[in-house]
């Protein structure tokens, strides 16, 4: 059976975490990634260690755990090796091993970055805030049908069609792009053979871990209002992050699928541009930003900052129907002595909407009717029982799941792997 985690709001909610602790309990033989590139960013802290993921999935925090990057993963070969290097450094066990690629993934090239932040600057003031690693430029070439995959490295052709796609990029950029093809080809020379052990035909390999009926665990990266097609448009990344983005991209059987789980902050935050109702920019935002430690792991930006927007978390669920949440850095709202919950987007005309609308110009003119909750005002750090939790805290909590109607079956109480409560 498989479990699908995904992020609800606008990423850099906690998936690692809770992905990390799923496979502590060994319940999953393996770990696949569906969607995105080495953009994404997931933590785990455990035993006084932290570990990065941006490519790989995180499933190589569990010695017993295979791991796949599926088709739909844009696939940056330097950053696939200097990733397992350093896993494997940190003590990390048979990390070369348990890792399997895709033959079907696009490549993420050189190219592709240096045309990122030169399409970024284009735009000016109204940047979409990209992580400059070149995630967009190589889905497009993806849908526009002239991408290179991982299995065209093996490919006589492999050198020419880059060279026809360097081209094209020079001919609309010119001296303003800064890009060696031949240093790329070069790397490919020795990427080639280092990358053979690792691919594999993922529709076979995902068909016999499906017939074989063993437990799969998604790891979903970015999350819903980041999704191409229902996040925060044109603010958005270039993949779908959402249930039916790990399907497509791993060829899953939707029959198959036993828990989706929503990764939900106890307050929202956004890196890079775009809409964000909730956000505060005073003594509130400055808090949740200093105290939750938000900074980027993939970019090292910090994250804006603001309340939990339940019109948010309403507008996911719908699309991505999770099974449960996981509400993460609940501690990190244990000094505010009033805690406030968006319900609703108020327009001029006095109109309440209470689904996330399409039009962002609307949304820049609406007003946020909020709930306020009673803060708790004492600490929940590393609490690890729901009745060790404050009576306010436990309030605000059951708010969230009758409000959009799903359980609320992990807490996130700190940065440990085991600062967790589990509600089944």
């Amino acid at each position: 059976m498989t479990t699908i985690i995904l992020g609800s709001q606008w990423g850099d909610e906690g998936k690692g975490k809770l992905t990390d602790y799923l496979l502590s309990t060994n319940a999953f033989d393996v770990c696949a990634r569906a969607a995105g590139g080495h953009n994404a960013g997931h933590s785990v802290r455990t035993g006084g260690q932290t570990y990065s993921f941006h490519l790989l999935p995180s499933g190589l925090m569990n010695p017993s755990t295979e791991n796949l990057i599926g088709s739909g993963v844009v696939f940056n070969a330097e950053a696939f090796f200097k990733e397992l290097s350093q896993l494997e450094t940190k003590g990390l066990p048979r990390v070369y091993e348990r890792m399997h690629v895709s033959s079907r993934c696009h490549l993420n090239l050189a190219l592709h970055a240096a045309v990122d932040g030169l399409a970024e600057a284009e735009l000016g003031a109204n940047q979409i805030g990209t992580t400059k690693r070149g995630i967009g430029p190589s889905y497009s070439q993806k849908a526009a049908r002239d991408g290179l995959r991982i299995i065209d490295i093996y490919s006589d052709s492999f050198e020419s069609k880059l060279r026809i796609l360097a081209q094209g990029y020079l001919k609309r950029y010119g001296e303003l792009l800064k890009y060696d093809i031949e240093e790329e080809l070069a790397r490919f020379k020795e990427y080639k053979e280092k990358l053979r052990p690792h691919i594999v035909d993922a529709v076979e390999y995902i068909r016999d871990v499906q017939e074989k009926k063993l437990s799969v665990l998604v790891e979903g990266s970015q999350a819903l209002m980041l999704d191409l097609d229902y996040g925060s448009y044109p603010f958005v990344t270039s993949s779908n992050c959402s249930t039916g983005g790990c399907i497509q991209g791993l060829g899953l059987s939707p029959f198959n699928i036993k828990n989706i789980i929503g990764v939900v902050k106890a307050y929202t935050t956004r890196v890079g541009g775009g809409p964000f109702p909730t956000e505060q920019h005073g003594d509130v935002g400055t808090t949740l930003q200093e105290i939750g430690g938000e900074i980027g792991v993939s970019t090292g930006r910090r994250r804006r900052c603001g309340w939990l927007d339940l019109v948010v978390l309403k507008y996911s669920t719908t699309v991505n129907h999770y099974t449960t949440f996981n509400l993460t850095k609940l501690d990190v709202l244990d000094s505010f002595p009033t805690i406030r919950v968006g319900v609703a987007y108020i327009t001029p005309n006095g109109e309440r909407l209470t689904s996330f609308p399409a039009d962002l110009s609307l949304l820049e003119k609406c007003e946020v009717e909020y709930v306020d909750f009673e803060g708790w005002q004492s600490s929940t750090k590393g609490v690890r029982q729901w009745n060790d939790l404050p009576p306010q805290a436990q309030k605000y909590i059951q708010y969230i799941e009758s409000a959009v109607g799903v359980k609320v079956a992990y807490i996130g109480t700190g940065q440990d792997r085991n600062d967790m409560i589990i509600r089944q």
